[in-house]
């Protein structure tokens, strides 16, 4: 692919309003972004259990990921406080490696961006972080389970 094609590229994109471009051409492959890699970012390292025996010790958090809170709970079987639930279908962890401790227990004392737990997704580590302050009072999500999205993770009151 010559410079002139590459240029018109870059041209197309910039007037667009779309944020990224791949073009293939026979066995080249010209991938154009309006956003940095995650490579130049600084990303938050979060290590967690692999559900297998061999993987990586740690991994990149694509974002901070917060779970969602709802007010008082109403679900059956969890006491009363502020439910945190799942952002994202996938696999959670308690703890940030396989013998480590959890990030937190029941009866523990969270601060506001607490680490809970984390949920692997697409081999993307996310923390879930306290939106509330308060003690925790249950933990729903069993260490190393599938959770779907809006399932409850744990009660802080």
């Amino acid at each position: 692919m010559d410079l002139r094609k590459v240029k018109k590229l870059i041209e197309l994109l910039e007037e667009s309003n779309l944020s990224e471009l791949e073009i293939k051409e026979g066995e080249e492959v010209v991938r154009l972004s309006r956003f940095p890699t995650a490579g130049t970012i600084v990303p938050q390292m979060v290590a967690a259990p692999a559900p297998v025996m061999a993987a990586p010790a740690a991994a990149p958090a694509a974002t901070a990921t917060t779970a969602t809170a709802s007010t008082p709970a109403a679900e059956p079987g969890l006491p009363p406080g502020t439910v945190v639930r799942s952002p994202m279908v996938g696999t959670f962890y308690a703890a940030s490696s396989p013998g480590a401790e959890p990030f937190v227990k029941v009866g523990q004392q969270v601060k506001i961006g607490d680490p809970l737990g984390v949920i692997e997704a697409m081999k993307m580590f996310n923390q879930i972080e306290a939106e509330v302050a308060g003690t925790v009072l249950a933990i729903a999500a069993e260490n190393g389970q599938a959770v779907e999205f809006d399932e409850p993770l744990f009660v802080i009151g």
